[in-house]
């Protein structure tokens, strides 16, 4: 075992990876002579992965339970969404002049999963990988329109809300508010509420399912936004976001435009 591992996680590990070969299962006592360990260690291992979901028990074997599907397709959901935005964002950034960011949903924060950069780029909190919390943030509130008032309260209750700039909001109901108005134009905004002299645009990325997996921004100082129509680059944002839905499978191309029954 190399240096600096957890036994029983790499054992764990070791477990799920010689069951995934196995499409019928392995009994408690093939994998006990497969992992050269006691019965008792095995069942301790095979208890707490049954009861987190990465195994299920069929008769008296064990097989790759549901719990291991989920991760695997979110990894292959963020690649394929990746690969298929790629394009339409470095199209953004091209008519924009404005670097754009897409980010994911994780529970209160949304995650940065790519960014693409301008050649005189501003200086910005978003890289690959940050997370920046729902409540200030074009891409959170975008990632949480399609939720109902009661969830979005629920959501945000569990955040302590910090005051980032004079014009960060201080409450779900704030936030919900601003949801509620951008249900109906299908695009939220970030105006300068967690940097100073940062301004977003963000439009919702739904998936073939018509649920929303990701949402798109631009960004830049907000004179930018005040010296060219805002309503130019909500056209482009919105329509990035479209195509790229499009792409994954999307179809109901009208619905996003009116959330306002939530």
């Amino acid at each position: 075992m190399a240096k600096g591992t957890l036994q029983t996680v790499d054992r764990a590990l070791q477990l799920l990876e010689i069951i995934s070969e196995y499409p019928q299962g392995l009994c408690t006592k093939e994998l006990e002579d497969l992992l050269e360990l006691n019965k008792i260690t095995v069942h301790r291992l095979l208890a707490t992965l049954e009861n987190r979901g990465f195994l299920e028990r069929v008769g008296s074997n064990y097989i790759i339970g549901l719990k291991m599907v989920e991760l695997s397709s979110m990894k292959l959901n963020n690649i394929e969404l990746k690969t298929e935005a790629s394009p339409y964002l470095r199209q953004l950034v091209n008519i924009s002049k404005l670097p754009v960011q897409m980010a994911i949903l994780d529970q209160t924060e949304a995650i940065f999963i790519e960014k693409i950069h301008t050649v005189n780029s501003l200086r910005m909190y978003c890289q690959i990988g940050k997370r920046i919390p729902l409540y200030c943030s074009g891409v959170g509130k975008a990632l949480l329109l399609q939720e109902d008032d009661e969830n979005i309260l629920a959501i945000l209750s569990k955040i302590t809300f910090e005051k980032f700039t004079p014009t960060t909001l201080e409450t779900p109901k704030q936030v919900l508010d601003e949801i509620k108005t951008a249900r109906k134009c299908g695009y939220t905004i970030d105006n300068e509420e967690h940097e100073i002299g940062i301004f977003c645009i963000a439009a919702p990325i739904y998936d073939y399912r018509g649920k929303i997996i990701a949402a798109l921004s631009i960004a830049g100082e907000s004179k930018a936004f005040v010296e060219k129509p805002t309503k130019e680059f909500t056209g482009l944002v919105k329509q990035t976001a479209m195509d790229i839905s499009a792409r994954l499978g999307y179809t109901n191309m009208s619905r996003h435009e009116n959330l306002s029954h939530r």
